[in-house]
């Protein structure tokens, strides 16, 4: 599969050329399309024999505060398409959170806005610090495969989430959107999201000592026996708005 089509999730058709330039194009061979025209094709068609049978979505966030406070979060949401029609969702969300005794440092004088992020489309990783002797990491990987679909099962549940001296953690499946937060008063945000066309890792850390990071994986299994099957709008928006994934930032 190529670059463009690994990163589109879904694989490329070309329409057919009209009469009169596929006679002018005869003999030159094949010709690479530019990615300016490419961008304009990316997820609009479906070559039968390679479609979508199951897609997921697993993210964790891990972040210790300066003071020793730790905190965790992670969901995994399943989309079966093999049924046709509506998907059929598994989601297992789990959240995790341990406070210290030690005061937090101070970060008066200190600040991060990250409202912008909510604006952004694509494949969107941010990392703000405002503070000394912190670590931070997002990673993001796409695996494309044949072969079994994973078994998940599902309680039911749309959320979790837990609290403690001013630390908190969620992850949220709500409607067409997919949140996982950790945060801790005074000392910054760390999150990860699937939403309208978008999806992002954001880290935002105004103390110091502090150590987070966001993993997401997506996974795509394909059908190469089933009809033409929709992946998750949000998802397919997003990705064919990226031009590339890296390994971190």
């Amino acid at each position: 599969m190529c670059r463009h089509a690994l990163m589109m999730v879904l694989l490329l058709a070309a329409p057919a050329l009209p009469v009169q330039a596929a006679e002018a194009a005869r003999g030159h061979g094949l010709k690479e399309i530019p990615d300016p025209e490419l961008n304009l094709m990316r997820g609009r068609y479906t070559v039968g024999g390679n479609t979508v049978a199951w897609f997921g979505v697993t993210m964790v966030s891990q972040w210790q505060a300066g003071n020793g406070t730790a905190l965790q979060g992670a969901l995994t949401l399943g989309m079966d398409f093999r049924s046709g029609g509506t998907p059929r969702l598994s989601f297992q969300p789990s959240v995790h959170v341990t406070a210290a005794d030690a005061p937090l440092p101070d970060t008066r004088g200190r600040s991060i806005d990250s409202s912008g992020l909510a604006n952004a489309s694509g494949l969107v990783q941010s990392v703000q610090v405002a503070g000394d002797g912190n670590a931070a990491r997002n990673v993001t990987t796409l695996t494309v495969r044949d072969g079994a679909v994973p078994s998940l099962s599902a309680d039911g549940a749309h959320g979790a989430s837990a609290q403690q001296a001013g630390a908190s953690a969620s992850a949220v499946l709500d409607g067409n959107q997919l949140r996982l937060q950790l945060l801790v008063d005074g000392q910054g945000l760390v999150q990860q999201w699937i939403r309208n066309g978008s999806v992002g890792q954001g880290i935002a850390l105004t103390g110091d000592g502090q150590v987070a990071s966001n993993q997401l994986r997506l996974e795509l299994v394909r059908d190469t026996a089933g009809g033409n099957l929709p992946l998750g709008q949000n998802v397919a928006q997003a990705i064919a708005m990226n031009r590339g994934m890296g390994p971190g930032r």
